[in-house]
């Protein structure tokens, strides 16, 4: 048998997506280089520190832990030695200006007492409305989530099942076929936007979100979301994997029709068997493929679709606890249809808005000093290329006036206990993370822009360049992007294997 040579892979990107997929590479025998842009990994799951504060700056509810577990597994590892998982009950507390809320949790009869409250043929409906999110669960998630749609073909067999399911309806309508309460219908169809879809928009297979948290629960690490990407970074390590940070690429180098290496912008090259970008899409195209035809022309394309909404992110840090919120608070505001085609079509930032608030110190305590609470609070707000807004000038006036509406609502006292804050604004996810018009979640999920519609998790015409993360199938979120990982991951060894194929003599 002729030598093997031991196959090369550089992913750009130490997101979610990108360390999973280096993990699954590593542990499959691959040698894998990370390459990291910023100072730590991490991705949009960055991590600030201040005077004893500790900030998750972006995602922060874990819902499939068995997607996080099956990577360990695979590197033969455990979970348990790496990152401990905390449960999170109830999952959120939804709130409205009302002065109601609704504490929506795994517990059945607490959901059921809770709806009767607000209208008792919504038992019944929340029932039927429960059975259809698991059958999409069932179809859409465990089936097609880590499935790669390579082909039209892929989606044509797909079709039968997202028919029946009638995945051209959107989030919003097929919530309001089962309930009648609008109150309910916002809370169980508000999910889509934590994945950068519209409610209204958005295919009705998102509603599996509902099933899958209550399959698996909602989960938090201990020691924050940066405790569990330092936890992969480690099993990557353990098992002979090399991350490198401060490393910008500034390009993919192809010869033909295959990709070669990728040149960081500091002069080093990195040959390569195999890339694989985590990077925003459109930049992976527009900019680090720049000088091939392949990217100038996918550049292109993809600048013609429709992009998700950005984000308001502002971090704060109290001298003082408050006992009276949850961990999860989704803080509704006084319109939701309207407010929301404002935030995916409008021209200007809307007067109201609707608020996720993060309070981990309900879960850890060691994520601030002693009796203070860190905390992050983010507004869904319209991408730079609806509405350029000049965020440089209307952040801090942004900012003064969630505070102000925190502290009227939910936070009393909340200015005069301040400690530390920041803000995170679409012009940082356009600046830092190199999101095209500052999307925090890559192409808006709509049923045209999703499955084999979506940019595929391996290029159709560069054959050893694939994808991962939000940008790519299945989508944004957590699950999403580690599931996109496994279906990119399995593309690539596949090559590997029909390369040592070709290698052993006949």
């Amino acid at each position: 048998m002729t030598q093997q040579h031991q196959r090369r892979a550089v992913v750009i990107g130490a997101g979610f997506g990108g360390l999973a997929l280096a993990i699954r590479l590593q542990a499959a025998g691959m040698q894998v280089t990370l390459l990291e842009k910023r100072d730590k990994p991490g991705g949009r799951a960055y991590v600030y520190e201040d005077q004893g504060f500790v900030f998750d700056a972006g995602p922060t509810v874990i819902t499939d832990p068995s997607c996080i577990e099956e990577l360990f597994t695979a590197a033969g590892k455990k979970i348990s030695d790496y990152v401990e998982l905390l449960p999170v009950t109830p999952f959120y507390r939804l709130c409205w200006e009302d002065g109601s809320h609704f504490d929506y949790a795994n517990d059945q009869e607490a959901l059921d007492r809770q709806i009767h409250a607000l209208n008792p043929r919504d038992v019944e409906g929340y029932k039927r409305f429960l059975a259809y999110s698991k059958a999409v669960f069932e179809e859409g998630y465990l089936k097609l989530g880590a499935v790669p749609f390579l082909t039209f073909r892929d989606m044509i067999a797909a079709g039968p099942q997202l028919a029946r399911l009638q995945a051209w309806r959107s989030v919003y309508s097929l919530v309001s076929k089962f309930i009648e309460n609008e109150h309910l219908r916002q809370a169980f169809s508000f999910h889509s936007l934590l994945v950068g879809g519209n409610p209204f928009a958005t295919s009705s297979i998102y509603t599996l979100i509902h099933a899958l948290e209550r399959q698996w629960g909602v989960w938090f690490p201990r020691g924050g979301t940066g405790a569990l990407v330092r936890g992969m970074v480690k099993l990557f390590e353990d098992i002979g994997g090399r991350i490198e940070v401060n490393a910008a690429v500034a390009r993919i180098e192809a010869n033909g029709n295959r990709v070669t290496g990728v040149r960081l912008e500091d002069g080093r090259r990195f040959d390569a068997d195999a890339v694989a970008s985590n990077a925003d899409v459109v930049h992976t195209y527009d900019k680090l493929l720049a000088q091939h035809p392949r990217g100038r022309a996918e550049s292109a394309s993809l600048q013609k679709k429709r992009f998700s909404n950005s984000l308001f992110v502002l971090y704060f840090g109290l001298d003082h606890h408050h006992e009276q919120l949850q961990h999860h608070t989704v803080c509704f505001g006084p319109r939701y249809q309207g407010l929301i085609k404002e935030i995916f079509g409008g021209k200007e930032l809307a007067e109201d808005f609707s608020l996720y608030l993060h309070a981990p110190c309900v879960t850890d305590p060691s994520l601030a000093p002693p009796g203070c609470g860190s905390h992050y609070v983010l507004a869904p707000v319209p991408h730079l290329g609806n509405a350029p807004i000049d965020w440089e000038v209307e952040g801090p006036r942004y900012r003064d006036r969630i505070f102000q509406y925190l502290e009227e609502r939910y936070m009393p006292g909340l200015r005069s206990q301040l400690v530390t804050s920041r803000i995170f604004t679409p012009f940082d996810f356009r600046d830092q993370l190199n999101a095209h018009h500052g999307s925090a979640f890559s192409l808006e999920p709509i049923l045209t822009q999703s499955a084999w519609f979506r940019p595929h998790n391996r290029d159709a015409e560069l054959a050893n360049l694939y994808l991962v993360g939000a940008g790519t199938h299945p989508g944004a979120g957590v699950p999403g992007v580690v599931g996109s990982a496994k279906a990119t991951a399995g593309l690539m060894l596949e090559e590997v294997r029909s390369i040592r194929r070709e290698e052993v003599p006949a």
